[in-house]
């Protein structure tokens, strides 16, 4: 069975003893703390399953009122510090394949993210993210924070800011749907059961989301009669949560390989058949046009 287990420590004078292994009798290691502390404990580890688990983020750090992830194995302790290790086995065996750069614009860049990757890290572990994936990417390292979010099974075009600034500008684009000068527009791609050409074209759904108003415009590229499937074009003017997937699913056409709010077949081998293929936005920082397309490659087909 794979291991999970979590494990808390406040640096404090029951720990001395390490402080007199240093050299300076002055500094202690969280990689020290942490091992010296389990140690004695059924979760015992290696240092290096320790380095690894810290490299992919397992391990947080509280000094004061502030908490964030620590990987620096190296880092020092301070009194009152406090260490929160996340083990868990499986999580931090996980792999996923690469994202690919589509245009570094340097404030921003913008990715394509493949089929299992995460758009948000969790206590046990970021490895699996873009943002983590990105800063990694770029020598040397940027910072890289999260715009937008793709849902784990979905694939497609996401921006990644690398300043704190140019976060909040393009932060704002997304959630007020607008710039000063134009409106932010998002396409996707999906394959869908059934037949969405005997439908309205283009056909606009206003289903609420988890009460909330929503509008997705759907327009139908394709139909494969063999396998009863449709290509269609989506774009929304709202961002609710599993919207898309919703909508497909309202109009009794659900998303191939949405086992959430589709048909229920567990078994169904194909991956979710949603990606973000287009964005097109006046950018908030520079007053440029922007339009970024996925290539053909990359997007949903039959």
């Amino acid at each position: 069975m794979a291991a999970i287990f979590e494990h808390h420590i406040i640096f404090d004078h029951k720990f001395d003893h390490l402080l007199a292994n240093t050299a300076d009798n002055q500094s202690a290691t969280a990689l020290a703390l942490l091992f010296t502390s389990l140690e004695k404990t059924s979760n015992m580890l290696s240092k290096a399953q320790l380095k690894n688990a810290i490299a992919k983020g397992a391990l947080w750090l509280t000094r004061g009122q502030h908490t964030q992830r620590l990987r620096r194995v190296k880092k020092i302790l301070q009194q009152g510090d406090e260490l929160h290790f996340y083990y868990n086995e499986t999580v931090l065996a996980s792999q996923v394949s690469d994202a690919k750069l589509i245009s570094d614009e340097s404030g921003y860049s913008v990715w394509y993210k493949p089929y299992g990757m995460l758009s948000q890290g969790s206590k046990w572990s970021d490895h699996c993210t873009i943002n983590r994936f990105v800063q990694l990417h770029f020598t040397p390292e940027r910072a890289a924070f999260i715009i937008h979010r793709l849902d784990r099974a979905a694939t497609g075009l996401m921006l990644i800011a690398h300043s704190k600034k140019a976060a909040r500008a393009l932060s704002a684009m997304f959630e007020n749907r607008t710039t000063d000068n134009n409106t932010l527009e998002k396409y996707y791609q999906i394959t869908v059961h059934g037949d969405h050409s005997k439908h309205e074209q283009p056909q606009v759904i206003t289903t609420d989301v988890d009460n909330k108003s929503a509008r997705s415009t759907f327009t139908c590229l394709a139909y494969d009669e063999t396998k009863d499937q449709s290509l269609i074009k989506v774009k929304i003017d709202s961002g609710r949560k599993h919207q898309i997937r919703i909508h497909a699913a309202s109009i009794g056409l659900p998303v191939v390989g949405d086992r959430l709010h589709g048909i229920a077949d567990k078994n169904e081998a194909q991956n979710l058949q949603l990606c973000a293929v287009s964005l097109r936005f006046t950018c908030p920082l520079s007053g440029h046009k922007q339009s970024f397309k996925l290539p053909g490659e990359l997007q949903s087909s039959f």
